[in-house]
């Protein structure tokens, strides 16, 4: 008896077995099938991941669309431009790492050659070279009537290179070239078959753009009126780096402005973060908020210097144009914006000379300059450096000398006169000082409400001395600090709570007397 059961499990045993290898098999089968039928997936074709994050976005003008050939759709002319826009993306990778992945799909056979061929030669010499382009203006010269062959002429396009020697940068430099460029639709890809540089069309001169805001014998005006800055940093006490978020009070900031007007300032300082604005994607609703704030300024009678780049720190030379992408939505949406005074390019991007590589951060800068400029040709343009000994950088480019200045106060006018030696002529300005007011157990030889006071008093003689604009460091006392702006250490998140005119539970401190001159 026990034997017949024991055949009969094994018998179960074997049956089950055989069934679960068929189930498998036509399980494999069938996937294999499904596979087959479906078509390749372009996004997953590519060896670099550009399928669902943007990752490159320069400035595209279309000067001409028109061509002796066939009629041209939106959605070809749309697949065009991306695939070429692509093909220089992939390419720039490709240089940077040395290694042709991608180059195969936005390349025919022939235009190929040459780019492995300076791949072999560029590894050979331990050369890699970091480079993007800043804009584009092409036109189609022709498009078949079969719709399998384009010719386009991209004029004026203007690239950035980085050129690196083992590990070690060897060049950088911005050029503008044209190019003729032929393109073959293959597989389903508009690929690269010649592209040739071509001599440099001439631009047009344009008329001179009357500002309105500007900087005449060293002075900044407004609306051909002189006028001096005398304001203050702004954050809303219950929204300290957070101005713009899901707690976005307009009826708060309104009656803060009132405030500012009243205790005889002129100007306040506001914090665009990149992240928090959706970086080259902004919504529609920060663009709204950022509005409401203007136009309240603009009530109040304050003139704004908007900090752009707040919390950013990449640089890295192919996101530039993702960069590019963001300040032009925000800086061409208020180019004639009369509240705003100035973009600042960036908060203390001196501090990222060292983990970010100084050359890389003054090229970023210095474009973004230029990109701001273009968007915006009726606003001044700064850039909000860490000491005074970092303001000599870019002089030349900006409009005017922003800087801040938490050292002793007795050092201030010696380093104050040894800017200005050096400024170019061009305005000042004081754009970030203060003095904390917190005393305790993490920082105990700090100063009280009284001696911040008299800090303040001190200062502001030296300001009307001087003629010297100025921005203080800040309206509120803050019961938070993010540990991204101080850091988790309690002696230093702590003493960066105390240094407003106004205390957290919205009492005026001593030194309020002393906010402006």
């Amino acid at each position: 008896m026990q034997q017949k059961l024991n055949k009969n499990i094994y018998r179960g045993i074997l049956i089950l077995s055989f069934i679960a290898v068929n189930v498998l098999i036509i399980y494999g089968v069938s996937s294999v099938l499904a596979y087959l039928k479906t078509g390749a997936d372009r996004a997953n074709m590519l060896h670099i991941d550009i399928k669902s994050e943007t990752v490159y976005a320069p400035e595209i003008n279309w000067i001409s669309v028109d061509n002796p050939g066939r009629e041209i759709s939106k959605q070809e002319l749309k697949s065009i431009e991306d695939h070429y826009l692509k093909s220089w993306y992939i390419k720039n990778i490709a240089f940077k790492n040395n290694s042709p992945y991608g180059i195969e799909d936005f390349y025919t056979d022939s235009a190929r050659v040459h780019i492995f061929n300076t791949l072999k030669l560029n590894k050979e010499q331990e050369i890699s070279v970091e480079a993007t382009t800043i804009s584009h203006s092409p036109k189609l010269e022709f498009y078949s009537e079969d719709g399998k062959l384009a010719v386009l002429t991209d004029n004026n396009v203007v690239e950035f290179q980085k050129v690196f020697q083992n590990n070690k940068l060897i060049l950088s430099t911005t050029d503008t070239s044209s190019y003729k460029i032929v393109l073959l639709l293959e597989d389903g890809f508009w690929r690269i078959r010649h592209k040739v540089k071509i001599e440099n069309e001439q631009k047009k001169d344009t008329l001179k753009t009357k500002q309105i805001n500007e900087i005449k014998d060293s002075e900044i005006f407004v609306e051909g009126t002189p006028f001096t800055i005398k304001g203050v940093n702004y954050y809303p006490k219950e929204t300290p780096w957070d101005m713009f978020g899901e707690n976005y009070n307009l009826e708060a900031i309104e009656k803060d402005f009132k405030l500012i007007e009243n205790s005889g300032l002129n100007s306040i300082r506001i914090f665009i973060q990149y992240e928090d604005f959706g970086k080259e994607k902004i919504p529609l609703a920060k663009i709204e908020k950022l509005e409401q704030v203007l136009n309240a300024a603009e009530n109040s009678g304050l003139k704004v210097i908007v900090t752009l780049f707040d919390f950013y720190g990449d640089y890295s030379v192919t996101n530039w144009t993702l960069t590019h992408r963001h300040a032009e939505q925000i800086v061409s949406a208020f180019k004639t914006h009369n509240a705003i005074l100035a973009w600042d390019i960036k908060n203390e991007p001196d501090l990222d000379f060292d983990s970010r590589d100084k050359n890389t951060v003054l090229a970023w800068l210095s474009q973004m300059i230029k990109e701001i400029k273009k968007f915006d040709p009726y606003h001044l343009v700064t850039i909000g450096w860490s000491s005074p000994e970092a303001a000599v950088n870019l002089l030349d480019e900006v409009d005017f000398v922003s800087y801040h200045y938490y050292k002793n106060i007795d050092s201030f006018e010696n380093d104050f006169k040894t800017l200005k030696g050096h400024s170019l002529n061009k305005p000042i300005v004081l754009q970030e000082f203060g003095l904390s007011s917190y005393k305790g157990i993490w920082n105990l030889y700090g100063s009280s409400e009284t001696k911040q006071a008299e800090y303040h008093k001190k200062m502001q003689a030296i300001f009307k001395k001087e003629s010297l604009a100025f921005m203080s460091w800040g309206l509120y006392d803050f019961k938070q600090i993010p540990t991204s702006v101080a850091g988790r250490l309690p002696w230093r998140n702590i003493k960066q709570k105390y240094f407003g005119f106004i205390n957290e539970n919205g009492v005026e401190k001593p030194s309020f007397l002393y906010i402006s001159n």
